[in-house]
């Protein structure tokens, strides 16, 4: 478990658009944790609902208006610690021929440290469609005496407040950017984070280095020029508020990161979002490339260009969507030199000091998956599986469930930690029985496939039904999937 508190995660509750006649609510919820000197710790919850995909009805204004019906339980070893139901309204439209809005909402709860499991119920009031339910493990950990961080909160618009509101911190009205994706059309990240008690551990009003910066996240590379360093004061509450330019930033997957070191520069703590990025407009180039030097490395010993192609190929699980571009490229069209470049450059953006030892740590995983995953066709590391487990490491619990009634073959896996997630899930299915294919059908973890529909995936051939807005699957003999989903063992 990291020392430094991370707590900003992406619950995609429905992203999958559907025709007018079979509507189906889009919601998109992210929480974050803080600290009030005052209070103590708290959660805030954020939420986006996609106006044109929920129901409007009409109310006793005469105008038309959606109600979402939320409810969230805090619960810490089965006993409930905190609980809120509550309607979020939409805005009234005289009109529903062209809903062109969305609307948000926000709560906080004030909850002492600990662990907590959260339920999440989400229903369309007007809408006969089955409540969406959910379960996320939130940590809050605020010691007194080390330096620690909030949840880092990416802000779609801000301005100063007139009077203190659910969305107010320090003076200004923040509305939070709920999505962990940028698309090409938003240039502009905008964030905000507390870091707690630089007084105590450095002494009042002393300095200590602030950077921010963005990160690849597949290696942890820093891009530049989206980096900043400054000098800070010491206090019990430093406020970080900030913004980066990402017009220039190429398709990929990357990190936000907030970082604390001391005056002999070593790392106090670190905070980190995780965000996608789109940009078609700008091409990846991976820099300094024909200018890396093997002799004398560990490259040198690959002379067979077959061999060493089938090796850069299984670095595919823990690329970039940079070194992506470039490995295909090196595969398809390169000589043995240039690719054997390529390979030194991928292991020493990983260890500069020893990149033949971290290539030789990774084989012994391919090797492993590709023993346990390997199908007719497929190598291990180019299997659903496979990629999973090159990517986040060995999972915690592994649920196998071969031999369920009604059901196909499928497996269950937990992570307790996540890369910067914490308890995520990813469902396996066989769906033709013969290959050993298992194919990732859901997953709770940010930037994963996530289908609310995934238990029809494992019962479908005896739960067929015509209804596409049908979630669930009929109760039956022997069904365990969604009481192993939520408590894997």
């Amino acid at each position: 478990m990291k020392k430094y508190v991370f707590i900003i995660s992406m619950l995609v509750l429905s992203c999958i658009s559907f025709h007018s006649y079979a509507k189906r609510m889009q919601a998109f919820l992210s929480y974050s944790t803080f600290y009030s000197p005052k209070d103590g710790p708290y959660i805030e919850t954020y939420m986006i609902v996609v106006g044109k995909s929920v129901h409007f009805a009409k109310n006793t204004n005469d105008k038309f208006q959606s109600t979402i019906e939320i409810t969230l339980i805090f619960r810490q070893d089965s006993v409930i610690k905190d609980f809120k139901k509550y309607n979020l309204l939409s805005p009234e439209v005289a009109d529903t021929n062209n809903i062109n809005f969305n609307f948000i909402d926000q709560q906080r709860f004030l909850l002492p440290n600990g662990t907590y499991n959260v339920e999440i119920i989400i229903a369309d009031k007007n809408s006969t469609s089955q409540p969406y339910k959910g379960n996320e493990t939130i940590d809050v950990s605020y010691p007194a005496d080390k330096v620690t961080f909030s949840g880092i909160e990416v802000i779609d618009s801000y301005k100063k407040s007139e009077s203190e509101n659910i969305l107010t911190k320090n003076g200004l009205d923040m509305v939070p950017y709920i999505l962990y994706y940028y698309p090409d059309n938003v240039n502009k990240m905008t964030f905000y984070c507390e870091i707690y008690n630089t007084d105590k551990a450095f002494g009042p009003d002393e300095k200590y280095l602030l950077s921010t910066y963005i990160e690849v996240n597949e290696n942890l590379k820093l891009v530049d020029p989206l980096i900043k360093v400054k000098k800070e004061s010491a206090k019990p509450v430093n406020v970080v508020f900030n913004e980066f330019d990402l017009s220039e930033l190429a398709t990929g997957n990357y990190n936000l990161v907030v970082e604390v070191r001391d005056k002999q520069n070593k790392l106090v703590g670190l905070q980190k979002f995780y965000f996608e990025r789109d940009n078609a407009k700008v091409q990846a180039v991976l820099k300094d490339f024909d200018k890396v030097v093997t002799e004398h490395s560990f490259v040198e010993m690959y002379k067979n260009k077959d061999s060493l192609a089938e090796y850069i190929r299984c670095l595919y699980p823990i690329s970039s969507e940079n070194e992506k571009i470039f490995a295909n490229n090196q595969v398809n069209h390169s000589d043995l030199a240039s690719m054997q470049k390529f390979f030194l450059a991928f292991w020493q953006a990983r260890n500069a000091e020893s990149p033949g030892e971290a290539w030789g740590k990774y084989l012994i995983e391919v090797k492993k998956v590709n023993n346990e995953f390997s199908t007719n066709i497929k190598k291990g590391y180019n299997t659903d599986r496979g990629r999973v487990y090159l990517e986040y490491g060995e999972p915690n619990t592994i649920v196998k469930q071969y031999y369920e009634p009604s059901a196909l073959p499928y497996e269950i896996w937990q992570y307790y930690t996540c890369k910067n997630q914490k308890n995520k899930k990813f469902v396996f299915c066989d769906n033709d029985l013969a290959t050993n294919d298992f194919v990732l059908i859901h997953s709770d973890a940010v930037g994963e496939v996530n289908d609310y529909k995934w238990q029809q995936k494992i019962y479908g051939r005896n739960n067929v039904t015509n209804d596409i807005d049908q979630d669930g699957v009929r109760d039956h003999f022997g069904r365990k999937s969604n009481e192993l989903f939520n408590n894997p063992h």
